[in-house]
């Protein structure tokens, strides 16, 4: 980003094209308004906003331009003296997580549905901590699994005694030889050669007439909306359309404005097909979860048996370039058959543990615990980050992959900017490094191709990455 000559950047959005002015006028309100005595000459048209960053004594000045559409377009012109670079980078952030922000505020009244070709009708499932927790188990390379397990196994140790470690972490191995199979059935639909297609519609209420609508509505009644809109298109061979969906809203006396539709279709087997094909593997199975959480994570004893699943959230606010290179990024942990060697890891040190190490248990207690969990999931990072660098090897475009994280991780990355949040995100029991070092060190990631031994790189970047956090 040169401060001389500016810059103009994009930055896609899911809001549907009635809602871009409301757009403008969240950032005018959150973002300007607050903070004022850095603002001038703030602008606002039907679909513009323009305004004047100042820094420190008015010594320099940027000049930013926002233009609503699909994509939103984004001017940002310095003058004065020279600007500092990080600045820009700041003033960039803020607008990005400003549509974030807003996005995320407009799918709390939005109406999502989704289909697959010959897969039953289903509805969205809303968020549920249960189901997350579940999810989250199973996602991630399992590390989150292997702990728990081994933490409830206190009934095991009453039945046999000094044999129950070794049983436990031979029940653990069963379960990820069959993980493909817990994946699979955490999915509603599959997608294959012959049903490679999500169709993905999204209409957007008013906070007061999402109420109304709800009351109205109730989940049965939506099930037989969707199900009629299903017969009238996709099960006789068309595409689902705007009108189709207006008139059978219509046959429900529920009048609906047009502009505020938007419709989608996502070819997840050509996606999980082309990185498959970067990474040298065959097509893994693919089962969609019609959940909007944004997430994806790949399972598997082997990549012979690997499985992908995708959630209708992620589908929702990722662009196909950047499923892509999530997508890179779970089959990175398929084909270096993460789950087992983390399953390896945690299962050395709990054995270790129980047979040698017990007095440091008894003395150190829960000091030995935290110390050894924390260290089980900073290794855990190192695959992540791996994983990161193998997508942005094989798939190429590592910003595309920043991207992407940038809009999962949004909120992180909001906090991530306090120091002492960023130490904490380092040593926490997540087995993925912090949002912020993350997209950082993929978009300073020029050249990937060069990158000769990726775990190696991924060992050092995160531990400088720790160094420089506590530094």
């Amino acid at each position: 980003m040169a401060a001389e000559t500016g810059v103009s950047f994009v930055i896609d959005t899911e809001v549907a094209p009635a809602d871009l002015g409301d757009l403008l006028k969240f950032i005018h309100q959150n973002y300007i308004l607050p903070h004022l005595e850095r603002f001038i000459n703030i602008g606002r048209t039907s679909d513009t906003l323009s305004f004047t960053a100042l820094g420190p004594e008015e010594k320099w000045f940027v000049n930013v331009q926002i233009k609503t559409g699909k994509p939103i377009e984004v001017k940002i012109a310095p003058s004065g003296e020279a600007v500092p670079q990080e600045v820009l980078e700041q003033l960039k952030e803020d607008l990005f997580i400003g549509v974030q922000l807003f996005e995320e505020q407009v799918r709390r009244t939005t109406l999502y549905f989704a289909w697959v070709e010959g897969e039953p009708v289903v509805l969205e499932k809303a968020p549920q901590r249960r189901s997350n927790i579940i999810y989250r188990m199973f996602s991630e390379s399992m590390l989150m699994f292997f702990i728990l397990f081994i933490a409830a196994s206190i009934l095991l140790f009453m039945i046999l005694g000094p044999y129950a470690p070794i049983m436990l972490v031979a029940i653990q191995f069963i379960t990820v030889l069959f993980s493909d199979r817990i994946i699979a059935r955490m999915g509603n639909w599959q997608i294959n050669r012959d049903k490679p297609n999500v169709h993905i519609f999204q209409y957007h209420l008013p906070i007061e007439e999402y109420k109304d609508f709800s009351h109205q509505f109730s989940r049965e009644m939506l099930v037989k909306m969707k199900a009629e809109i299903y017969e009238r298109t996709l099960a006789i061979g068309k595409a689902i359309n705007c009108e189709t969906v207006h008139d059978v809203f219509s046959r429900y006396d529920f009048k609906c404005v047009p502009e505020n539709m938007t419709t989608r279709i996502v070819n997840i087997y050509d996606i999980v097909k082309r990185a498959a094909d970067r990474f040298e593997l065959q097509i893994p199975k693919i089962v969609i979860a019609n959940t909007i959480l944004p997430n994806a994570a790949a399972s598997g004893p082997s990549p012979s048996r690997g499985i992908v699943l995708i959630t209708t959230g992620l589908l929702v606010q990722l662009e196909d370039d950047e499923i892509l290179s999530v997508i890179g990024h779970e089959l990175s942990h398929l084909k270096g058959r993460d789950p087992l060697i983390l399953f390896g890891l945690t299962s050395a040190e709990y054995l270790l543990r129980y047979y040698i190490f017990w007095p440091l248990l008894f003395f150190f207690g829960y000091l030995y615990l935290f110390c050894a969990l924390t260290v089980i999931y900073f290794i855990a990072k190192f695959f992540e980050g791996r994983a990161d660098l193998e997508a942005a090897i094989r798939i190429g475009r590592p910003e595309v992959l920043a991207e992407a994280l940038r809009k999962i991780g949004f909120r992180k990355l909001q906090f991530e900017r306090i120091p002492s949040y960023r130490i904490q995100e380092w040593i926490s029991w997540d087995p993925h490094p912090p949002i912020y070092f993350r997209v950082a060190r993929l978009e300073k990631l020029k050249a990937p191709e060069k990158v000769r031994h990726p775990f190696i790189q991924s060992i050092k970047d995160n531990i400088r990455g720790f160094s420089q956090a506590i530094g």
